[in-house]
This record gives C-alpha cells, sequence and structure tokens, in this order.
C-alpha cells in the first residue's frame, strides 16, 4: 500500500470518523495516539498527515503536540480543531482560550479561492460547517493566511498553500458538515496527490500475502461465535493456509434460534473448514441459572469460554497461533489514553481474558478495518449475503437480553418471541434498514386477559436502532401497523409472554447494548 495517511489521534471523540473519510476516497489510513505518532510516522511513511481534536489546549502545560518532523517531511498536513491550535503553536503562531466557546452548528464565509475547495467551495459563498472549540487562534503562523471565518472563529480556514499545510477550526468529518467529506477528498486525492486504488480486493491479496508469511507452515486455532468478525477472519486465514487452520466453535447456549445449526452448515458443509463444536449449553446456562448481576453474567461467560475453549485447544494440539476478529475500533480503543493492548477474546464474548499460560501468538487479520468494510470482506470472500449483513450481536447474547436472573424457560421465550420480531422485520424488508434488532424478556410479569381466562406472564421489550457506526444510535420509527402485527404474533404464539412494548430511547456516543 503505497499511498496511506496517518492520523495523529489528539482525544476526539470523532476521530475514527477521519480514518472512514479517509478510506471512503480509496485512501488507506492508519490512526496512532499523539504519544507514539513518531515512530509511526517513521516505520508508515506517509503521503500525508492528518492531526485531529481532542479536549486539551495548547495553553496548558505539557499539552500534547504533533511530532515536529511531520512538518519538515515535505507532505502535507491537515489539522482540524486542536490538530489547527497545535499546528498554530508549533510553527510560530500564537492561540488562546476563547471568550465563546462554540459548539455546534455555525457557517463559514469562503474569503478566498484555494485548492483544499476545488468544486466545493468558492469566494463570497456562505457554509454550513460543524464547530467544537474552547481555544481560538489569534495570530497565524508565518506563511498562513485565512480563506475562511465565522463570527467565532476568525481564522476558521487558513492554510499556507506553498507548504501544503491546511487548517479547520470545524470538523469535516462528521456529518453534520455537508460538504466535509468532499474537502477531506480534495486534501487526500488532490493535495496529496493519493491514488485512491485501495480496494477490498487488494486488502484481500496484501492479507492472505501477509497470514502466509506469518503462520508459514504451523497451526492455527479460531474461536468461532457465528458472528461476522470471527467468520470473516476464520474464511480470510483459511484461504491462506487452509486445512492449517481449526476453528472451535463453543456454544453456550445463549444464541438466537437455529443460529448454532447455521454456523456448523456454513463451516463444514459451505467452506469444508475444519470445525470442532462444542456443545457447552448445559455448563453454561447452569452456572448462569439465577444471577441478576449483568456483570457477572459477563465474567462467567467469559471464564467458562476460556476455560472449555482452551480445553478443546489442548486436545487439537500443536497449535502456535490464535486466530481473533479484532476490528480497527478495538484496536483503536486498546490503545488510548488510558489502555494498552488486550487480549481479550473479543470474537466470541467480549468479557473474557487470553490466558497467559496458553502461551500463543495471535493472527489478527482484520485489525485494519471497521465494521462495514468486515461486511464487505465477507462478500469479496464469497460469504452469503445473509450471513455478512446480520445484525451485530454481542457474545453474551442473550444473557443480556433476560435482564434479572436466568433459566432455560425465560432464554427459550425469548428465543421464539426474538425470531418472531426478526421474521416480520425481514418479512417488511426493514432488516437492512436496521442497525441492531433484537427482542428483550423484562423481569416483570402482568396481569392479563388473553380469551376468557386470566394470565400471569412475561413483558417483551422490542428494540430497534439506526447507526452508521455503532457508536451513537436513534430508535427506528417503525409504524404501527407494523408493531401491531409483531406484538399480536408475539403474544399468540409464545406462550409466557402476555405484554409486548417498543423500546424508544436514543443512545448518545457508546455501547448501543440493552443493559
Amino acid at each position: 500500500m503505497t499511498d496511506s495517511v496517518l492520523i495523529i489521534d489528539f482525544g476526539s471523540q470523532v476521530t475514527q470518523l477521519i480514518a472512514r473519510r479517509v478510506r471512503e476516497c480509496g485512501v488507506y489510513s492508519e490512526i496512532v495516539p499523539f504519544q507514539s505518532a513518531e515512530k509511526a510516522f517513521r516505520e508508515m511513511q506517509p503521503r500525508a498527515v492528518i492531526l485531529s481534536g481532542g479536549p486539551a489546549s495548547t495553553t496548558d502545560v505539557g499539552s500534547p503536540r504533533a511530532p515536529q518532523e511531520v512538518f519538515e517531511a515535505g507532505i502535507p498536513v491537515l489539522g482540524i480543531c486542536y490538530g489547527q491550535m497545535t499546528m498554530v503553536a508549533q510553527l510560530g503562531g500564537e492561540a488562546e482560550p476563547a471568550d465563546h466557546r462554540e459548539f455546534g452548528r455555525a457557517f463559514v464565509e469562503i474569503k478566498k479561492n484555494s485548492r483544499i475547495f476545488d468544486g466545493v467551495w468558492e469566494a463570497g459563498e456562505q457554509h454550513q460547517v460543524w464547530m467544537s472549540h474552547g481555544d481560538r487562534v489569534i495570530s497565524l503562523a508565518p506563511g498562513f493566511e485565512v480563506f475562511a471565518s465565522s463570527p467565532n472563529a476568525p481564522f476558521a480556514v487558513s492554510a499556507d498553500e506553498e507548504r501544503n499545510f491546511y487548517s479547520f477550526m470545524f470538523h469535516p468529518e462528521v456529518i453534520h458538515t455537508p460538504d466535509g467529506a468532499k474537502l477531506l477528498r480534495n486534501f487526500v486525492q488532490k493535495i496529496a496527490g493519493c491514488s485512491g486504488d485501495w480496494t477490498m480486493a487488494s486488502f484481500r491479496e496484501d492479507a492472505v500475502a501477509r497470514i502466509r508469511e506469518q503462520v508459514g507452515d504451523r497451526k492455527v486455532i479460531c474461536g468461532l461465535s457465528g458472528g461476522v468478525d470471527s467468520a470473516v477472519a476464520a474464511v480470510l486465514i483459511h484461504e491462506a493456509i487452509g486445512d492449517q487452520l481449526t476453528c472451535i466453535f463453543v456454544d453456550h447456549g445463549l444464541l438466537r434460534m437455529k443460529e448454532a445449526e447455521q454456523v456448523v452448515t456454513l463451516f463444514r458443509e459451505h467452506y469444508n473448514i475444519p470445525l470442532v463444536h462444542v456443545d457447552a449449553s448445559d455448563t453454561f446456562i447452569s452456572a448462569l441459572e439465577g444471577e441478576r448481576d449483568p456483570e457477572a453474567k459477563r465474567k462467567t461467560i467469559g471464564r467458562l469460554f476460556v476455560e472449555v475453549f482452551e480445553a478443546e485447544a489442548k486436545k487439537i494440539g500443536g497449535a502456535e497461533f490464535l486466530a481473533q476478529g479484532t476490528l480497527y475500533p478495538d484496536v483503536i480503543e486498546s490503545v488510548s489514553f488510558t489502555g494498552g493492548p488486550s487480549v481479550t477474546i473479543k470474537s466470541h464474548h467480549n468479557v473474557g481474558g487470553l490466558p497467559e499460560r496458553m502461551n500463543m501468538k495471535l493472527v489478527e487479520p482484520l485489525r485494519e478495518l471497521f465494521k462495514d468494510e468486515v461486511r464487505i470482506l465477507g462478500k469479496e470472500l464469497g460469504l452469503p449475503d445473509a450471513f455478512v449483513a446480520r445484525h451485530p450481536f454481542p457474545g453474551p447474547g442473550l444473557a443480556i437480553r433476560c435482564p434479572g436472573s436466568i433459566s432455560r424457560e425465560k432464554l427459550d421465550i425469548l428465543r421464539k418471541a426474538d425470531a418472531i420480531y426478526l421474521d416480520e422485520i425481514r418479512k417488511a424488508g426493514l432488516y437492512d434498514a436496521i442497525w441492531q434488532a433484537f427482542a428483550v424478556l423484562l423481569p416483570v410479569q402482568t396481569v392479563g386477559v388473553m380469551g376468557d381466562g386470566r394470565t400471569y406472564e412475561y413483558v417483551c421489550a422490542l428494540r430497534a436502532v439506526t447507526s452508521t457506526d455503532g457508536m451513537t444510535a436513534d430508535f427506528y420509527h417503525f409504524d404501527m401497523e407494523f408493531l401491531s402485527k409483531a406484538a399480536t404474533r408475539i403474544i399468540n404464539e409464545v406462550k409466557g409472554i402476555n405484554r409486548v412494548v417498543y423500546d424508544v430511547t436514543s443512545k448518545p456516543p457508546g455501547t448501543i447494548e440493552w443493559e
């Protein structure tokens, strides 16, 4: 990959969106925290660098900076929000805390045409952007001039076009800056000269070569969950090394209806990948019965998964590598300001740790990809659309969709209601328009009248959200006809439920799980 962009992260909540926008231009990008940016810059040798936003102020003692060699390498640099501030401070300008902080929609006036505006903005126009800053520039560095301003940000866009240094006070990566993606495209393609030829086909070819180089003729085991990430990782690795790979599928009894059968069929019959199927549902459910605390449930599932997985790995013997479906957001999070690399067996449950005693090296072929990119790779590898487009379903599965104590009876009730709900969503042609949908069996029983008798049964909650990145979510706006039909089917067909409610909670950045 000759064309790449390095993104130096100063702690912005939306840094991942910068990487996504760059990749949408067909250009490979990586995010690194500012603490390790110098090493990454030397190793990667990018065509351009983008400095992200962040919560710090350049006037604070010890506030983060970009490696000075970034500005001395003769390559284009774009500073966004805090990235603009540190660019100003490091190149001879000055910034200070603003009298009026600015968060939200604003309008910039284009003062002068620029290459970064080419085909997007013209001098004399006004355009909407999204601001989020507490500092302001009070003097530009030598060689810089103003190209756009707003009432609260007189240096909203400043640049030294001779050195290809550009800076935005606003965030072009968010959808609230309508033309932001086009501005970023101008930067990476027209200014940095990146070819835009990074495709999933080329990634597949490179990944296969890297796996073969890393593994050689040694054995690999992979923990399958039935989810998209671990499945795509397994198929990709199998393409690279064939039967040197063995997959272990630990069925903990907390999956949706018929999911276990689907996983076994796909890998044994469709791909002919060596698969060990362990039905450990009795072990897991017995250990969870009566447990009410959600974190205790997670820890129990994690502990048991590791124990079962380790026992099966010993039976296989001789494997030196463990394959995981780690994605790029997991990598970014694991090297954030507060933590180091994680050894979580993320591909199955997000709650357990890989014991050091297993002494295995990791193979993580998807660690450079976002979730939507993994789905594209899955299609590239020939995985069925119904499998690749499956909604996210966290590893603890039905255990966290059943708040309060767990029993086999409650899990069976929930599994049936969930299957009916998803069936109605598919029949309505809505499945692909929804990021995640699931049923929840609430720890509440209500009195109801069904026919000529009274019932005392559980309440089922239905949840459906839309999301573009999994970081924020809004409830899906079903019409009442759909909800009535789904609720009627669940009440009529699932013994144990006499009332259905719909959850209309929106979620800010963070998990979109029900807990």
